[in-house]
């Protein structure tokens, strides 16, 4: 389905007399990053120019609802503008994204926070333009439950704010079912872009001078499982990612370790392109936690799938997520998702303690699990991996790699950053013409969170 805009120009020329400004709250993953990049598209073919927090009319909060604590964070900024929405006379709220699918958000926003404006949910962005005029020219609240639906928009305007980089979504919605995952209640079933439109949008980003691309999904190595008219999936659509000129790092997230089979690895290996950083969700090391999880995987389904990954290429970093204090969760069971992670050694974790979430099989489960318990657990956690961070560093020590200039250091001016194809952040010395160029740079030194180097002849 095409996004089409029919009241573009009459808000473009209602903005020529008013000057809106919009800013955009984004909370959540990449996925909502990328929504939040259309809507700032969709504001600007409409003539809205882009605003700080404090100087802007329209604000847009792109909610995210898998941790409860996006809610207590969008409900306090809500609250925190009130009084500037009573004051001001061009003052507008929507909010949009996973959390407004949800029926007992809707109310609350209806009941309790009367000056919103607009709440759309995932699937409703090519609605936002309408309900834009209807409050901008005739006042009036568009607040609404929408399903989720099966159509894919295609051809949204969208604003890439790196000049180099820039992710792109080839599947949308989620079929797993984890039964902590509110995931596919808010954002639908899985559904495929057609691999014409990806490599299309790529192609257009590539003349332009971009370099990077990252592929975004709930799930990316389902791809094209929902194809009824041909077999393509993931693999097939980044060996063709691979053959579009001036494309030189392909990353993907977040791929599922269910899925993850020797084809697709196979071409990871031949890939002169597909970026040496795999992030690969654990949630728990132990194959006891991961059944009552949902997650179709064991603990050695899972070693398995690195060891092969490791063995395609020894430069592979492998970064994960995992959830502490899941219900049910024993010592035993932390104890087995430590020493997946001492046997792994990932490069990158990111560690939640276990969120209940309304709705989901978990959210039933019983929890006698101590908040202390699961704090010391995370705390753990995070010492044993923090503790083998050094021991990747050193590794990368005397090597060169090809890194994509990023731009200034923002802790020292003088200085430049990028990041190799592992994903591992470089420092080093360079000149402002290098910004959006490949250099080979040799790592001289490691400091945990980053590494220091320079640039060699290329």
């Amino acid at each position: 389905m095409k996004f089409v805009n029919s009241n573009k120009e009459k808000i473009k020329e209602y903005n020529k007399e008013h000057k809106l400004k919009y800013y955009i709250d984004t909370m959540g993953c990449q996925m909502n990053e990328n929504d939040s990049l259309k809507y700032a598209g969709i504001f600007e073919s409409m003539g809205f120019e882009k605003g700080t927090e404090a100087d802007s009319n329209f604000y847009l909060f792109n909610t995210c609802c898998v941790r409860e604590n996006a809610e207590n964070t969008l409900f306090g900024r809500l609250g925190y503008l009130k009084q500037k929405k009573l004051k001001g006379k061009d003052i507008y709220i929507a909010v949009v994204g996973c959390m407004s699918q949800q029926r007992h958000i809707l109310e609350k926003i209806k009941q309790s926070y009367k000056f919103v404006d607009i709440v759309l949910g995932t699937g409703s962005m090519s609605l936002f333009p309408d309900k834009v005029y209807k409050i901008l020219i005739n006042n009036k609240k568009e607040i609404e439950y929408v399903d989720v639906g099966n159509e894919i928009e295609e051809e949204v305007p969208i604003i890439y704010e790196d000049k180099y980089k820039a992710s792109v979504s080839i599947i949308y919605g989620c079929n797993n079912f984890c039964s902590y995952c509110i995931v596919p209640y808010v954002r639908g079933r899985e559904r495929s872009r057609k691999p014409e439109d990806i490599i299309s949008d790529i192609t257009r980003l590539a003349k332009k001078g971009y370099k990077e691309i990252m592929l975004l999904g709930q799930n990316v190595n389902s791809y094209g499982n929902d194809f009824k008219e041909k077999k393509y999936g993931f693999p097939d659509l980044l060996k063709d990612i691979e053959k579009i000129d001036g494309i030189e790092i392909i990353r993907f997230m977040s791929p599922h370790p269910k899925d993850f089979k020797d084809d697709l690895i196979e071409v990871i290996k031949n890939s002169k392109k597909i970026a040496r950083q795999i992030h690969l969700p654990l949630q728990s090391g132990s194959t006891k936690i991961l059944k009552d999880m949902n997650r179709k995987y064991t603990k050695e389904d899972f070693l398995n799938i690195v060891e092969k990954l490791k063995k395609a290429d020894e430069n592979i970093s492998i970064s994960t997520d995992i959830i502490v204090g899941f219900p049910g969760e024993t010592n035993e069971d932390f104890n087995d998702t430590l020493d997946v992670v001492k046997k792994v050694k990932f490069d990158q974790i990111y560690m939640f303690i276990y969120s209940k979430r309304v709705g989901t099989k978990a959210a039933k489960m019983e929890d006698n699990t101590p908040n202390e318990e699961k704090v010391r657990r995370l705390e753990t956690l995070k010492k044993v991996y923090e503790e083998q961070l050094p021991y990747n560093n050193e590794k990368m020590i005397g090597k060169v790699y090809k890194v994509l200039v990023e731009g200034k250091s923002k802790n020292n001016d003088k200085l430049y950053t990028g990041r190799t194809s592992q994903n591992k952040v470089v420092i080093f010395e360079a000149d402002e013409k290098d910004i959006g160029r490949l250099k080979n740079i040799i790592i001289d030194s490691q400091h945990l969170w980053y590494l220091k180097g320079r640039i060699i002849d290329n």
